[in-house]
């Protein structure tokens, strides 16, 4: 198991992976210790990987040299946040009767993305949803995921990553 370490600077947060530092986006509000759904903050811990999307339509099929299942995704494709919900931080298809995230976006942040074991063994409600390490939104921010540019996440996944330790920033960056 191969795993990095994702580190703040100020305002600026970087994967450490084999030798190289890598820029990575995360939540709009910073880290978290205690997530909640909708803080728009990245949860401090272990975030092993759980499985591979793409959209086939647009990239061609990513490598992942630990073998997680990889799967193009489809335009009813969705990930429940609805913490009310039994299908709370799980993959669903749309339509759904709960509040859910699509996966299939106009944008490009979800063509090639990891689900991230966060809040998942088993999902607790409000603990937050649908952590995921995907590319980068415009926006310079995600709503609590890590985002990487593209030619790097391949990389990491050719490379063998599948496991991120989130740190905890240091007390003089509270």
């Amino acid at each position: 198991m191969a795993k990095a370490i994702l580190r703040t600077a100020g305002d600026r947060a970087f994967l450490h992976f084999q030798g190289k530092i890598i820029p990575v986006l995360i939540g709009q509000r910073g880290l978290s210790l205690d997530k909640t759904e909708g803080d728009l903050r990245t949860p401090v811990g272990e975030l092993p990987f759980r499985r591979v999307f793409y959209r086939a339509d647009r990239l061609s099929h990513p490598v992942c040299a630990v073998g997680l299942p990889i799967e193009p995704i489809a335009p009813n494709d969705g990930w429940c946040d609805d913490p009310a919900h039994s299908d709370y931080n799980r993959a669903v298809t749309l339509p759904h009767p709960a509040s859910c995230e699509n996966l299939w976006r106009d944008d490009h942040v979800y063509d090639l993305c990891i689900v991230l074991g966060w809040n998942d063994a088993p999902a607790k409600s409000g603990y937050g949803s649908a952590i995921f390490l995907h590319l980068p939104p415009v926006s310079g921010y995600t709503e609590g995921c890590i985002a990487v540019e593209e030619k790097d996440l391949r990389a990491l996944l050719e490379a063998g990553l599948s496991h991120i330790t989130v740190e905890e920033p240091s007390e003089a960056l509270y």
